[in-house]
């Protein structure tokens, strides 16, 4: 006996009010050839077959044979025998229908902040993917906790606790959509509870600042130099939260320096103020013992907040929060007016994942593929840019280079981009303060090879005397 199958026939949207204004079969070829010059059906689209469309119009087939027949006379449509009927790859869109522009991509590319999406754990994650799906209970695809599932915050608890020395409960964290999610999340109870003003340092990704002022908070400028953030001037700038990357500066790589840790916890704690812990980079440490959290030291004052977009892809969108237990509900009430709650499935495989010690093992692959680029970039800096100052580079993805006091970074950009290289002024990251010129270098995505082959080209570029 034959099981019956239910078709896999494509199905597709057409405007037809059949009348009398002419045979049926014109009104449909009229109909799908504005779909098709109006972009609505687009280049390779399949049709459904003459007797489904048919069917679905209410008209005979005779009436679609003859109207795809036209069609495909036109240059609408094509045809092969045996096969699908498709819109045709030259048929013609309408004049005002958006043009798709591809931007070049440049041959070396030193962006910060991306890791080498080449390595994603496939298999791993696959694994961990296929076992949440086995195990997956049909009440789990309705609404779920806008908090996050437990079983992710009981493995993150229990990871982070273990991992970067963090103090929480499952019932303080809480998950979201990546870092940028979060510190929307943080901005708008932050403002619920009163506070206007928050230190931000200076530089840093000028889109931290743009989430917390659309939040509705000042983001007020304090300078960050080799230890860190400027600690001594956050007194008098009246601010009630301060938001940080301590283990890893962004962009600069600077490691807030134990007297200055202290200090803020003291003030967060005198003013009952909040601590907004980016937990940057923290992963990746290659010339000096691990960092310690700042949310270890002061729970109750330190939001503490991560993500695996550094980790294995930002694509994922997952990130999580440690909060204190009198933020924690504000937070996740914003979360569930937000989007409900983050999607499950990504959610129970990362669980797995956790428990299944796959983070673990990826990590410390990575640690030393991202060590030696690392290495890689600052030989090349010395054999090929002797007069560049390599810093911040013990840990992270990225490193600083200070220029010669003869360099510009607007120039060096330029003279880059004219190569096909794109390197990062420091500028693009500043906020009010001046300071040397210095341009940032992202070596995760690149292999040793690509960037010895990256920095002698940027050289001969700038006019040094190389050999590519």
């Amino acid at each position: 006996m034959h099981k019956k199958r239910t078709s896999s026939q494509p199905e597709i949207f057409i405007d037809l009010e059949l009348s009398g204004s002419g045979p049926i079969h014109a009104q449909v070829e009229r109909a799908l050839r504005e779909a098709v010059r109006s972009g609505r059906l687009r280049h390779a689209t399949p049709l459904p077959s003459t007797r489904v469309l048919a069917r679905d119009l209410g008209v005979s087939r005779g009436v679609i044979v003859e109207a795809y027949e036209q069609l495909i006379a036109e240059g609408y449509l094509t045809a092969r025998a045996g096969s699908k009927t498709f819109v045709a790859a030259d048929a013609m869109a309408s004049p005002d229908q958006p043009q798709k522009i591809t931007l070049s991509r440049p041959k070396f590319d030193f962006r910060p902040g991306l890791p080498d999406l080449s390595y994603f754990p496939r298999e791993a994650w696959g694994r961990a993917m296929r076992r949440a799906l086995r195990d997956l209970n049909p009440a789990q695809l309705s609404y779920n906790d806008s908090q996050g599932i437990e079983p992710l915050r009981e493995a993150l608890c229990e990871y982070l606790g273990r991992v970067r020395g963090v103090s929480t409960l499952p019932t303080r964290i809480v998950i979201c959509n990546g870092f940028a999610q979060a510190l929307v999340l943080i901005s708008q109870a932050l403002w619920t509870r009163g506070i206007r003003r928050i230190a931000v340092e200076d530089p840093c990704h000028p889109d931290l600042r743009r989430i917390v002022s659309d939040a509705g908070l000042i983001p007020v400028s304090v300078p960050v130099d080799e230890d860190g953030i400027r600690v001594d001037l956050i007194e008098r700038l009246r601010v009630q939260a301060v938001l940080i990357t301590p283990a890893h500066q962004f962009p600069t790589g600077s490691v807030l320096i134990p007297e200055r840790r202290q200090w803020l916890i003291d003030w967060a704690t005198r003013r009952s103020a909040f601590i907004v812990e980016d937990d940057y980079d923290a992963e990746y440490r290659y010339d000096r013992h691990p960092i310690g959290p700042l949310q270890g030291l002061a729970p109750e004052r330190v939001i503490y907040a991560g993500s695996l977009s550094k980790i294995l892809a930002p694509a994922l969108r997952i990130g999580w929060l440690a909060v204190p237990a009198e933020m924690c509900a504000s937070i996740v009430d914003r979360k569930r007016y937000a989007d409900l709650a983050s999607p499950i499935l990504e959610q129970l495989t990362h669980a797995q994942f956790l428990r299944e010690g796959e983070l673990d093992r990826h990590l410390r692959k990575m640690r030393i593929i991202y060590r030696r680029r690392r290495d890689a970039l600052i030989d090349a800096l010395a054999r090929y840019l002797p007069d560049w100052q390599p810093v911040g580079a013990a840990a992270g993805l990225h490193l600083i280079a200070n220029l010669p006091a003869d360099r510009t970074e607007q120039e060096v950009a330029r003279l880059a981009f004219a190569r096909s290289i794109r390197v990062y002024p420091m500028q693009d990251y500043r906020f009010k303060t001046s300071a040397e010129p210095a341009m940032v270098f992202g070596y995760s995505s690149l292999t040793e090879s690509r960037i010895d082959r990256g920095i002698a080209h940027l050289a001969a570029a700038l006019g040094y005397r190389t050999i590519i």
